[in-house]
């Protein structure tokens, strides 16, 4: 059968970089992978022609060549002599970052060295996450909060080495204290966790009765959280060594607070502007006013409504609006909608007095359209 272009193999085009071809290959490796095919010799005849393809396009020297007289320019590779683990001694560069795919059929550690015979890994605590629910104000002006909530310690009784008083651990016979037992896999040579030791390299022979081996003991913890000024819903803050503490004396993960901010009865946010409304009479759009506009922080700021104002009409405050998160001292302002109110119910004196200015204003009962355009 006659062998297929390089390019057309990975599916790439003649111009494409390094890394392009690094990525099509990938996903061809993975995907016809005799130990995720085992007995399809089709899906080996793929993989090896895909080997192939990259072990040409992946050199300078031998790309240039193939380009230039084609399959003539590099004969003898792929031949039924040619051995194809040459190609994975790039086995980080070219896989490195797809280690959970690898992991999904190897096993987790596919790929990876293990560490010294009989060393003890101190491996890092996990990270928690905490919802914490706050006001309106206090998001927009910043406060403290004591929140509870429970994180593992190393256990008080053994010290955190999870093994009962008077004994220890044990180098895994399996693994001889790598923690990983290793297997050949087609051409790759396969990493995998110790199934006796769960990859620690040691086993406990007497657990210790309070942590059940574990080394590590849940307990309830309460912390003060600042919540800065301008702080927004869907943020996190971020505690340093506040999370789980890591097994065999590891250092603790974070604490991330994610913060929920209830919505205010009056003020909406936008980034650091505040949004309001306030509703006026229709004598005072006309005849414009001073009104005392209440903030957020409860100020009195006086807002001078020019005659003639319509209703819809959005009018700024300076500097009232939110801080700004890492920039306290500056902040955005604040935008007032102005809404006129038409009286349901009138007086009858009032209803005189109206249809006297309406008289006076010549007011028509046929009115001329107006586009929506000039609205806006």
């Amino acid at each position: 059968m006659a062998k297929r272009d390089y390019y057309e193999v990975l599916d790439v085009a003649k111009d494409s970089a390094l890394d392009e071809i690094k990525k099509a290959y990938r996903k061809l490796a993975v995907k016809y992978h005799p130990d995720r095919n085992p007995g399809d010799k089709g899906a080996e005849e793929k993989f090896k022609e895909a080997t192939e393809a990259y072990e040409v396009l992946r050199d300078e020297k031998r790309r240039k060549a193939y380009d230039q007289f084609g399959f003539a320019g590099v004969e003898g590779v792929g031949s039924g002599a040619h051995d194809y683990s040459t190609v994975f001694h790039e086995f980080e560069d070219i896989f490195g970052d797809f280690s959970g795919i690898f992991e999904s059929f190897f096993g987790s550690g596919a790929g990876r060295s293990g560490r010294r015979r009989g060393e003890t890994t101190s491996a890092r605590g996990s990270d928690l996450r905490y919802n914490l629910e706050i006001a309106f104000k206090d998001a927009v002006f910043g406060t403290k909060v004591e929140i509870g909530y429970q994180r593992n310690f190393a256990c008080s009784v053994c010290g955190g080495s999870g093994a009962e008083s008077g004994s220890g651990k044990k180098m895994c016979p399996t693994c001889g204290g790598s923690g990983q037992v290793r297997r050949s896999s087609g051409f790759f040579s396969i990493a995998s966790p110790c199934a006796t030791c769960s990859g620690e390299g040691f086993i406990i022979e007497h657990p210790c009765r309070s942590c059940g081996g574990t080394g590590l003991s849940a307990k309830n913890q309460k912390i003060k959280v600042a919540i800065p000024p301008g702080m927004e819903s869907g943020k996190r803050i971020s505690i340093p060594e506040q999370g789980d503490s890591g097994p065999n004396g590891g250092p603790p993960g974070d604490l991330y607070v994610y913060v929920s901010v209830h919505p205010h009865k009056h003020f909406e946010r936008q980034d650091n502007d505040l949004y309001c409304a306030i509703p006026i009479s229709i004598t005072q759009a006309a005849l414009g006013a001073d009104l005392l506009v209440a903030t957020l922080d409860e100020k009195k700021i006086k807002l001078k409504i020019p005659p003639g104002t319509q209703n819809g009409k959005t009018m700024r405050i300076h500097a009232e609006g939110i801080p700004y998160l890492h920039n306290p001292n500056r902040r955005g302002d604040l935008f007032v909608k102005i809404l006129v109110q038409i009286p349901a119910k009138l007086s009858p004196r009032a209803r005189d007095l109206l249809k006297e200015l309406a008289t006076i204003q010549g007011e028509v009962e046929s009115p001329d359209p107006i586009s929506l355009s000039e609205l806006r």
